[in-house]
């Protein structure tokens, strides 16, 4: 999610202070009345909707202090889930994914909390200015010097018990983190954006990336180790299109996406589309760039498909807080745009996807996280909308993408910014991180669909894409 007008600021809610473990559990599924084959303005307020071809397995609520707060990404491990949240983060057993059941919670505020794991480590950013880098910190602002935002470091080795390790700072905070994995050390691209003057730590331009290194072996000596500057012409400048459209100015990337394996990256870096080579983890190379200044406003995060020749693009128009999946907005800003990537690392726009469900304008509905579902022989992903759920889409034909099935809730009330932040494909099940709902699992019925479940996956940071099938480019 971006934010309005100070960045480094917490801008959805305030939050709470203090460091601790909650244990926990439960789940079941919740909703207000069956709504099968209902969606967009058919629902009642929190009524459940969805096509014949998603089933609603369960839902854990937030609690504690983490009740009302803002529910974020997610990432995965064995039989596990991590799930970021602007309190801390909490960690689920999934071996039965009909009932998730809570392993730790653990108290450590800071927005926005995007989480990252890797073996025994897990990786927590940290995007709003703090008094220091403990979990008991309380916000302070930015333009204070020593105020601090950047990258968490905690053992997760029992994930019963995770152990705070370290932290980073970096330059503009953590709004992001995605591994690139390296021989004995991982290397952490920081996304973070909204320079100002003012900011001791953050001042204009601010056209680069941080690199965190973390040996395997010594997580303690974490450091920054390169800041390479993707623009160095300043990026996208900003402006106006002919229908008084507005789009963002590029000052540093929102997320990114690598395929290690194929030793590429792409990235979403608010007014600009890139293709970096990271041959050399800690040396990325710009090698492809584009914008669309018809169309999109926001740059916000970037998925490859399976064989690494096509990447979708999505637009948070709005910053995640608006009403954008109604028919005055239009199916093609606030969308997907999906773009043919060539053995030579150029980029070709294809085509617009943005979900056919119109929402209610209370409903805050842009396009968001998703990741692949590994198919064989097909392009198919699930993908957040926030109230406008979750969509399973085909974008095989990337001229023709279609909406396959789909999950979603009638309108919040009071009316409020919610719905899912991030739902990911894992091992068989689809998995939502709704803002204000909590922990959703999700099953996909169509029988064209058993072969992805038979992929099994040892780790999953959907912004370090795994090879999910050998395949040839």
């Amino acid at each position: 999610m971006t934010s309005g007008v100070d960045v480094r600021r917490h801008r959805m809610m305030s939050v709470l202070a203090g460091a601790a473990l909650v244990l926990g559990g439960g789940a079941g599924a919740a909703g207000a009345g069956d709504g099968a084959g209902l969606s967009g303005t058919d629902l009642a307020p929190d009524q459940m909707g969805y096509s014949k071809n998603v089933e609603h397995l369960a839902n854990v609520p937030h609690v504690g202090p983490f009740t009302g707060q803002v529910g974020s990404d997610l990432a995965f491990q064995g039989d596990r889930a991590y799930v970021g949240n602007y309190q801390g983060f909490v960690i689920y057993d999934i071996s039965d994914p009909r009932n998730p059941v809570t392993l730790s919670q653990v108290n450590c505020p800071g927005a926005q909390n995007d989480v990252t794991v890797s073996g025994d480590l897990l990786y927590l950013s940290t995007d709003s200015s703090r008094t220091d880098d403990s979990c008991s910190s309380e916000p302070q602002s930015a333009t204070i010097e020593e105020s601090w935002e950047g990258i968490k470091v905690f053992d997760v080795s029992d994930p019963a018990n995770p152990v705070y390790v370290t932290a980073v700072e970096t330059d503009c905070g953590s709004h992001t983190n995605s591994l690139v994995p390296g021989e004995g050390s991982d290397y952490i691209y920081v996304s973070s954006y909204g320079p100002r003057d003012s900011y001791p730590d953050c001042t204009t331009p601010h056209d680069s990336i941080s690199i965190v290194e973390v040996p395997k072996d010594d997580p303690e000596s974490a450091a920054v180790v390169a800041t390479p500057n993707l623009f160095p012409d300043g990026g996208n400048p900003g402006g106006t299109d002919s229908e008084g459209h507005g789009y963002s100015a590029t000052s540093g990337c929102h997320d990114i996406t690598a395929y290690p394996a194929k030793k590429i990256a792409a990235g979403a870096c608010m007014g600009d589309g890139i293709i970096m080579d990271i041959s050399d983890p800690v040396d990325p190379k710009v090698v492809e760039r584009v914008q669309d200044t018809e169309n999109f406003a926001f740059w916000h995060s970037a998925t490859f498909n399976q064989k690494g020749t096509k990447v979708v693009f999505t637009d948070e128009l709005g910053g995640g807080g608006a009403a954008t999946c109604n028919a005055d907005i239009g199916p093609t800003r606030g969308a997907n745009a999906i773009y043919s990537l060539s053995k030579r690392n150029r980029l070709t726009f294809q085509s617009y996807y943005k979900i056919p469900r119109h929402q209610f304008d209370t409903e805050n509905c842009v396009a968001h996280n998703g990741s692949i579902v590994p198919v064989r022989g097909r392009d198919v992903m699930v993908q957040s909308w926030y109230q406008g759920g979750v969509s399973l889409w085909d974008f095989t034909n990337s001229k023709r993408p279609r909406e396959l099935g789909y999950f979603e809730r009638g309108p919040l009330e009071p009316t409020n910014v919610g719905g899912s932040w991030s739902a990911y494909y894992y091992n068989g099940y689809v998995y939502s991180s709704d803002i204000r709902k909590g922990f959703d699992v999700l099953r996909l019925k169509d029988w064209w669909l058993r072969g992805a479940a038979k992929v099994r996956l040892d780790e999953l940071n959907p912004q370090s894409q795994p090879v999910y099938r050998s395949s040839r480019r």
